[in-house]
């Protein structure tokens, strides 16, 4: 697989993307803060509390006082500053680096921070529709981010992004390549019932939102589909 470095694609809408950026972070102190035990004194207790459970959101189990502090349709949406590891936390903040800005620009900044916690919000809730009575909290930014690589998809699928090719080969490729790639292998991993600990349902949830608001939510005579750049 691709892991993306670089997109040679300049914003030309906004000056700064500085909803990308306070998204990247914000899930990070999170993270920092969960990781250092800060948050109810122990990362599981932050999971489980800011977390989206389908079984709780659903009404068939209810959380113990202390960690039942928000409505379950809050945590649609506080899930995704929420992740497992270092490792989890890198490959998603790294997504939407690269990928982030040129949708906050396709968009402008308030748009984009409603666009980005409604693919949250769908990603949650397509695992909620998949796994109803799971009581294992579902954490991550990777709906959203999905919703941000359809987005980019849609935006600019000839663009070349600088990659790594199986983690190592730096490489230019076409988004519709890395990326349609990256669509393919979540499609995979659902077809052929891969469970490894990751909800690929919440991923496709949110590529669905992501290429559906976009068409909304772009600003009037941003182009779909563009010619994109060359890599240099």
């Amino acid at each position: 697989m691709f892991l993306p470095l670089h997109d040679h694609n300049p914003i030309r809408h906004v000056q700064l993307p500085y909803v990308t950026w306070a998204l990247i972070a914000l899930t990070s102190l999170a993270h920092l803060m969960v990781w250092g035990d800060l948050v109810l004194g122990s990362q599981q207790a932050a999971a489980v509390s800011f977390g989206a459970i389908p079984s709780v959101h659903e009404g068939i189990s209810r959380l113990p006082a202390r960690l039942d502090l928000l409505p379950p349709t809050a945590k649609l949406v506080t899930y995704a500053f929420i992740h497992g590891d270092w490792m989890h936390l890198a490959g998603n903040m790294l997504f939407l680096w690269v990928f982030g800005d040129n949708v906050e620009d396709a968009m402008g900044h308030v748009r984009f921070v409603l666009f980005y916690f409604a693919c949250a919000a769908a990603g949650a809730l397509m695992h909620i529709l998949m796994f109803p009575t799971s009581d294992a909290p579902l954490i991550g930014a990777s709906g959203a981010v999905a919703g941000c690589v359809a987005a980019y998809l849609m935006l600019h699928p000839h663009v070349y992004v600088w990659a790594l090719w199986l983690g190592r080969i730096p490489w230019p490729i076409k988004a519709i390549y890395m990326l349609g790639a990256w669509i393919g292998f979540q499609v995979f991993n659902i077809v052929f019932n891969i469970d490894d600990g990751v909800s690929w349902w919440a991923h496709v949830g949110g590529l669905i939102a992501g290429a559906v608001l976009v068409v909304i939510l772009k600003r009037p005579g941003v182009p779909l589909f563009d010619r994109g750049t060359a890599p240099t």
